[in-house]
């Protein structure tokens, strides 16, 4: 019993309940609050050229750890989280598509995206190989989805 009410007091004093800093108080009061935009609306479009994976790329492991399929809708891109799903518009046809980020890159300087051959074909940017687009994601998924899905 004299364990059991030392234990009360401590927890009424607050003695051994973990403290929130100031930064995971904010962040909990930003996930309690009513979201006015969906993270897809949070992050901005991306302006610049798109290019095709090369066929050498074909089976390899991609950053997701699944392995590249030429015929898939996988994109590679340098910041938007893997599991993102964005619609990429051909700036030169009007051509869209709409991909998945599956990768990381493209190392190109001035490239913002990498896509598969088909969706290459759906681009109309086969040809050229590379196309000025604007991405735009749709659905970005939260920390807990990327993560699960490794």
């Amino acid at each position: 019993m004299a364990t059991l009410a030392a234990g009360a007091a401590l927890l009424v004093l607050g003695v051994g309940a973990p403290d929130l800093t100031r930064n995971q108080a904010a962040a909990a009061d930003r996930a309690s609050a009513t979201p006015t935009q969906t993270r897809a609306q949070q992050v901005r479009p991306q302006r610049g050229q798109a290019s095709y994976y090369a066929p050498k790329f074909n089976g390899r492991r991609m950053a997701n750890g699944a392995r590249f399929n030429p015929n898939s809708n996988a994109a590679a891109h340098k910041t938007l989280p893997l599991g993102t799903t964005a619609k990429v518009t051909n700036l030169e046809n009007g051509r869209t598509a709409e991909v998945k980020v599956q990768d990381r890159g493209p190392y190109a300087r001035g490239r913002v995206i990498d896509v598969s051959p088909r969706t290459a074909e759906q681009l109309d940017m086969k040809k050229d190989g590379t196309a000025p687009v604007v991405v735009e994601p749709m659905r970005v998924p939260d920390r807990d989805e990327r993560v699960a899905a490794r």
